[in-house]
């Protein structure tokens, strides 16, 4: 027991819990139906469908970051299941407002991709309704929205 919490071992995508920087904050997918942190978790999801859906959805969800064909992006190749608490920094909409996007407690696919000839990034981050590309300094400094929209 961990703080009255069981100590997670065994999750829904192969992750080994043991070696999770979260295993003391999460309530562990297997034991929530893919829901750990209170709220969906984008690979469980898929997985209700089975590997193949997974591995489809992933497939079609770099095909459409790749479609956007953004200047100075690298390839997308490769997605990772991010918590919405790392990847969900504050964007300054046209009116001033600073904004966030994500939930904190869902789990998303993601990535961060290096801007070419640059020390500036790109993050890149979806669910199964939207996807979102933004450009930031170190730690999501100067965020800004390059493509926010639906992509199913």
């Amino acid at each position: 027991m961990n703080g009255g919490r069981i100590k997670m071992t065994k999750s829904i995508c192969g992750v080994d819990c043991t070696k999770c920087e979260l295993s003391n904050t999460c309530n562990g997918c297997t034991e929530t139906k893919g829901r750990p942190f209170g709220s969906e978790c984008i690979v469980a999801l898929c997985l209700k469908d089975g590997e193949n859906a997974l591995c489809e959805f992933k497939k079609n969800l770099i095909a459409a970051f790749n479609e956007l064909n953004i200047q100075d992006m690298e390839l997308v190749t490769n997605l990772n299941a991010l918590k919405g608490s790392f990847i969900n920094i504050k964007y300054p909409l046209p009116n001033g407002q600073l904004v966030k996007f994500w939930d904190d407690n869902k789990i998303y696919f993601g990535n961060q991709l290096h801007k070419k000839d640059s020390d500036r990034c790109y993050g890149i981050v979806a669910d199964e309704k939207y996807l979102l590309v933004a450009e930031y300094g170190e730690y999501g400094s100067n965020a800004e929205v390059i493509v926010f929209k639906r992509w199913r």
